[in-house]
């Protein structure tokens, strides 16, 4: 499903775009994308009966809810990136940025992550992906 998911980021990306273009702003189009998945989870929690713990979501950390704020510093990013660069180059940037930060998360074991050790294994992989940016773009 992760698969998946991270597959459908480029259609989504292109399809922001496209809004983007035609309403002639990146963040209305970001704003555009979030209300529509709002009402998408909507309709999906009537639909299934889902609850909810108000109570656990009130004693959450206040960092928790900066989670909103992040997804839509990234989608409009990604509108901004996806004409630019291309979807190929921004995705392999956005990947390394995830792996990145992923792996620092698992080293020192940051918001419940499993502690897994930065090796000169993995430090590799993402520079292998960096330097699959660096192709892609100059040749």
């Amino acid at each position: 499903m992760a698969f998946i998911a991270g597959s459908f980021l480029p259609i989504q990306s292109g399809m922001n775009n496209k809004l983007a273009k035609a309403g002639g702003s990146p963040v209305h189009a970001s704003m555009i994308s979030f209300a529509i998945g709002l009402l998408a989870l909507v309709i999906y929690i009537i639909l299934t009966s889902q609850n909810v713990s108000w109570r656990g979501i009130k004693d959450a950390p206040t960092y928790a809810w900066i989670g909103g704020i992040l997804g839509a510093f990234y989608v409009t990013i990604i509108v901004l990136a996806f004409p630019k660069i291309g979807p190929g180059l921004t995705f392999g940037l956005v990947v390394s940025g995830q792996l990145l930060i992923s792996m620092l998360m698992e080293h020192f074991q940051i918001m419940g992550a499993q502690q897994i050790s930065i090796s000169i294994g993995r430090i590799m992989g993402i520079l292998l992906i960096i330097v699959g940016v660096i192709i892609m773009k100059n040749f």
